[in-house]
């Protein structure tokens, strides 16, 4: 997910060497499915040959023929649900119970763009084991390997474009699926599968394929297969994630940059009344100052303690990061989280560095994001915005056009405000039916309860699919949180891709109700 994804997302910015899994070896608990899953590997490497960048057309047909293949002969019905982009590949299979309950699975399988000269190993599509570690002088260091004895306790990655994100939970369905029928058993409902070939890309079309297709996607619970863990590298689940709306802010000086020697101090200065518009949007701690933008959040008791028990390392954050205080949004990283977000994603003005100018700007730009809850509506916090940018003294004329001299000359101050809204948030309780079924599965599969984290700090296009389908939705990741996702030098950690199969098996296997 584009995410991401992501509060983890966040964290892997910077290079998370992530410790051991609190379980024990899966050879040690299941020697079958340990067997079955070494021996995906080819077939895995085989799928993360093929290139998969949706923006480059016909990249993603073979990845959906692949896939057809490979679920057909498993007994899964195979369907392309057409779209305004590439169609969607759905994937079916009953429940011995024709009155049982659904579960949609969702993942994708497109990845991002690639520029194989930053990939030090081997190219993008020519997956390679590895190790990746970090020197004495905070450098990180990609060192070539052999797969190892063994794979389920090292620390070798299998390195390859989407080989986190996130082909690797499509595979370990496909391998926890056959150990599954091998063991004489099948789940108590019926599954489908949704794979999306542009997630990547934001998936655009979407929302109005799945308007389209509502009824043959229908389902009783959605599991989306995304995204890494938690830091800590323990089992996970997740409740949400947030939405995402964007806007560009342009704030007008003179017609054109003027010298600074004869005009400074007299002509208005474009950055400058940028940056003090900014500034009155937040206070010192960093909360938002609109009136109105935190309206209907409310935190009770419970949901604090859920919040804080989360197992984050405020200091091991805030050291791999590079700060030592926080934002005062949240009292810490998830209550954080629970809030919408206003960030200034870039600046522009003038120039800088060796090509600086003694000049006063005739422009000032900002480009903003604005991470959405479930409380909050996009075009409302969007409309919030362009409000304070007029009580601040502004007259905003329409985006995408010059100040014409007559308004230049009405104006004191001028500026362009535009904003969309990608998607809303989504969020759903992770102890309602589908979180605590989850829940169950991964506790009874690792003997530990999993992390439980309420809303990822990300944002990722399937929240169209999620409300429109009304259907109680939960993230299960599976990757490792230095994967490296969207960045060159992807890779899964083979540890992480053992146990992914150990949590798919178990969810498989877990009965939906206990009676």
């Amino acid at each position: 997910m584009r995410s991401i994804l992501l509060l983890l997302t966040t964290l892997v910015c910077t290079i998370l060497i992530v410790g051991p899994l609190p379980h024990n070896s899966i050879r040690a608990q299941d020697t079958t499915l340990y067997t079955r899953t070494l021996a995906s590997l080819p077939a895995y490497t085989e799928f993360l040959s093929l290139p998969n960048d949706a923006r480059i057309d016909g990249q993603l047909e073979p990845n959906l023929q692949w896939l057809e293949r490979e679920f057909s002969r498993r007994g899964f019905e195979t369907q392309r649900l057409p779209n305004a982009g590439i169609d969607l590949l759905l994937l079916s299979y009953p429940a011995e119970d024709a009155g049982a309950e659904t579960v949609l699975f969702y993942g994708h399988v497109d990845g991002q763009p690639v520029d194989p000269s930053k990939w030090v190993l081997a190219p993008p599509f020519e997956p390679v084991y590895g190790m990746m570690d970090v020197d004495s002088s905070g450098e990180v260091v990609y060192t070539a390997a052999e797969l190892p004895a063994a794979p389920e306790e090292s620390e070798v990655r299998l390195f390859g474009r989407a080989s986190s994100d996130a082909k690797a939970p499509i595979m370990l369905f496909l391998v926890a699926w056959d150990q599954l029928l091998a063991d004489g058993k099948r789940p108590d409902y019926h599954v489908k599968f949704v794979i999306d070939p542009m997630e990547e890309a934001s998936s655009p079309d979407l929302p109005g394929a799945v308007e389209t297709h509502r009824e043959a996607l229908a389902a009783d619970h959605l599991v989306i297969l995304d995204g890494p863990v938690h830091a800590t590298n323990r089992p996970t689940l997740m409740g949400g994630a947030r939405g995402i709306a964007t806007a560009r802010l342009t704030v007008y000086g003179p017609r054109l940059p003027q010298h600074s020697g004869h005009y400074g101090n007299y002509a208005p200065n474009p950055a400058l009344r940028l940056a003090q518009l900014l500034g009155s949007m937040k206070d010192q701690q960093g909360r938002v100052t609109i009136p109105g933008y935190y309206d209907g959040i409310e935190l009770d008791a419970a949901t604090r303690e859920m919040l804080a028990g989360v197992p984050d390392d405020v200091n091991d954050i805030r050291q791999k990061i590079g700060f030592s205080e926080a934002d005062g949004v949240g009292s810490n990283l998830q209550e954080a989280l629970q809030y919408p977000s206003l960030n200034i994603r870039g600046l522009s003005s003038g120039w800088v560095g060796s090509a600086a100018r003694t000049i006063i700007p005739n422009t000032a730009v900002a480009n903003l994001d604005l991470r959405l809850v479930k409380e909050s509506n996009g075009d409302r916090l969007l409309t919030l915005v362009e409000q304070h940018i007029e009580n601040q003294g502004f007259h905003l004329i329409p985006d995408g056009r010059e100040p014409t001299d007559e308004e230049r000359a009405s104006y004191p101050r001028l500026a362009s405000f535009s904003g969309s809204t990608s998607y809303g948030a989504f969020r759903t309780d992770l102890n309602g039916p589908t979180g605590s079924w989850l829940q169950r599965a991964l506790t009874h599969t690792f003997g530990t309860a999993p992390v439980l984290v309420r809303t990822m700090g990300g944002s990722v296009p399937i929240a169209p699919f999620v409300n429109t389908l009304d259907v109680p939705a939960i993230v299960l990741p599976l990757v490792n949180p230095d994967n490296n996702q969207h960045s060159p030098n992807e890779n899964i950690l083979l540890r992480n891709y053992f146990r992914g199969a150990e949590s798919l098996y178990g969810v498989l296997a877990e009965p939906l109700t206990t009676d």
